[in-house]
């Protein structure tokens, strides 16, 4: 009989093994694959040369700056010659299957973040070398192999690490840190390279003198709360390497969101847009507070009898500004108008943070807008 080695066994003064894999410009790549008239051209998945948001753009269209959720008119502005092609979302979530097998037949510990990306513990393995580094190797190239797409990896002993590795050497890269690099590799990297530290954080360390994790390692954890509120003993943590959150195969979404009953039924498409224009608002007020942005979008809507329609769009990157959000809330809504034509609930959610933690959070809001 075979000995079959658990994964989720080991002494817990053990640093951990960690991998992970981040797809490289995943639902464009996979397009590109598919049709090899594409290949080496700029493309955007999702959207259209008048209207929508992009989902995610070809590393030829983002030397142009287009980037996921941006409106398409403004990625069509930046690069004249993009191409937009319809999403698949079936077939994503076909070739992620396929992926996501590869992972399990090394560790059950797989923790997926979105279809293209998923932490690994590979502290024991199920088959294969010993050394992480061995093991994220084969997985690309397993990967490669098996759907003619790349990926990145970043290894290191905790999660923090591992993350902010994979995207040193993208595309169809490896980045591994050692726990004896970690400091000088921590000191030395921009506060904007920091998994968690978002860009509106990151404009205001700079303008308070903070711009590396030396300068942050100045700060004492009381200091750093000072300065950035509760995150703060976050950041305190991370610039110091300190990051013991296991690899939870049972990962719970997390998300930010807002819903409104409202006292009449709404009929008008135009007076649904108003009201998740208000809601969208009250979302990305909570999330630009926090600093911590997401990449999913869910749009609610109940109908008179009480029937609830979900419906939710996912992008490569965060939704970082109000108007792209609205635009999306919009999008999904006009799609779907035809099954929930009048609606006594609208709510709006963000999920797939940068940084999650707790359940989902629900904002409190009053029963109708004066």
């Amino acid at each position: 009989m075979k000995w079959k080695r658990k994964a989720n066994r080991r002494p817990p003064t053990e640093l951990r093994k960690i991998i992970h894999i981040d797809m490289d410009a995943f639902f464009a790549s996979v397009e590109q694959r598919d049709n090899p008239e594409l290949r080496g051209k700029p493309i955007a998945v999702g959207g259209s040369k008048m209207r929508g948001v992009v989902a995610a753009a070809s590393y030829e269209a983002r030397v142009f700056g287009v980037r996921s959720a941006m409106p398409s008119v403004t990625a069509k502005r930046l690069c004249p010659d993009l191409i937009f092609v319809k999403s698949s979302f079936d077939k994503y979530r076909e070739v992620s299957d396929q992926i996501r097998e590869i992972f399990y037949s090394y560790t059950d510990l797989v923790e997926p973040l979105s279809l293209d990306e998923a932490y690994l513990d590979v502290t024991e393995t199920k088959r294969g070398p010993a050394s992480a580094t061995l093991v994220a190797q084969a997985i690309r190239q397993e990967i490669f192999e098996a759907t003619q797409l790349t990926a990145s990896a970043g290894v290191s002993f905790n999660k923090f690490l591992a993350k902010v590795a994979s995207d040193i050497n993208k595309p169809n890269g490896l980045k591994v840190i050692m726990p004896d690099d970690a400091p000088a590799f921590l000191a030395a990297l921009p506060v904007e390279d920091f998994h968690g530290i978002g860009k509106v954080t990151a404009a205001r360390m700079h303008k308070m003198g903070y711009r590396s994790g030396a300068d942050l390692l100045t700060l004492s954890e009381v200091e750093m709360a000072q300065r950035f509120g509760k995150v703060g003993r976050h950041y305190y943590r991370i610039v110091r390497a300190l990051d013991d959150r296991p690899v939870n195969p049972n990962r719970n979404r997390k998300s930010v969101g807002a819903e409104r009953t409202y006292s009449e039924d709404v009929t008008a498409l135009s007076e649904m847009k108003d009201k998740l224009d208000w809601l969208a608002e009250k979302v990305f007020d909570y999330l630009v507070e926090r600093d911590n942005f997401g990449r999913t979008v869910t749009l609610k809507m109940k109908s008179p009898e009480f029937v609830i329609h979900t419906r939710s769009r996912s992008f490569n990157g965060e939704i970082r500004k109000l108007v792209d959000l609205k635009e999306i809330a919009h999008q999904l809504l006009t799609e779907n108008i035809d099954d929930v034509p009048v609606v006594r609930l609208l709510g709006l959610s963000v999920s797939n943070l940068e940084r999650e933690g707790g359940e989902g959070l629900q904002l409190l809001l009053p029963f109708e807008e004066e």
